[in-house]
């Protein structure tokens, strides 16, 4: 699968992304229904990601945990547990948590399903301006039971999109209370930027 790995900064320890999500999208106007519609041109990565997400292809999963592996996974030293990011959106799969469970195949890691969650109800971060959602996520995330493993433990927290990072950042803030947490890296499949 075809990246372009940018580095992000945080309050975790080294982040990466693999690739944009969208190259391009030019509105066609609205449909019958009055609703917009658009042509999306999308990364290979962001069209893996949108598939998983919003057309639930699981198996879009494999690959996109392999480009993770393959391309930032060895960036982080002595990561040993893998935490997806808690999803904003209930689903029946979470996408996120289909590529922990590859990239743990991959990788022989643990990684913690439903560790990190976020409270339900609130505004979804898209309806709230950047300047806005570091207020609209303080708060929101909490860990729920503990992590098995001796001592403190390097994490890789995991998820789809990279935005503003205010989700991320409230994330890692949570995390960094809990003090078997050594040091925090981040990755997601794709940025909007």
């Amino acid at each position: 699968m075809k990246t372009s790995v940018r580095e992000v900064k945080g309050n975790w320890d080294l982040g990466f992304t693999l690739d944009k999500h969208m190259i391009s999208s030019t509105y066609l106007g609205d449909d019958e229904y009055g609703h917009p519609r658009f042509d999306n041109q999308r990364s290979e990565v962001g069209e893996a990601t949108y598939q998983l997400k919003n057309q639930r292809k699981a198996s879009e999963a494999g690959p996109l945990a392999k480009a993770i592996f393959d391309n930032v996974f060895g960036k982080f030293e002595n990561v040993q547990v893998i935490i997806p990011m808690a999803a904003s959106t209930a689903r029946a799969a979470q996408p996120v948590d289909q590529v922990a469970a590859m990239l743990a195949g991959l990788s022989g890691l643990p990684w913690y399903q439903g560790w990190l969650v976020k409270a339900t109800g609130g505004k979804k971060l898209k309806d709230v301006s950047e300047a806005d959602r570091p207020d609209a996520v303080k708060g929101t995330m909490s860990l729920v039971g503990h992590l098995n493993e001796p001592g403190k433990v390097n994490i890789l927290l995991l998820d789809d999109l990279y935005q503003s990072g205010a989700s991320v950042n409230e994330a890692c803030a949570v995390l960094r209370t809990y003090g078997k947490i050594g040091k925090i890296y981040f990755a997601a499949l794709t940025r909007k930027h």
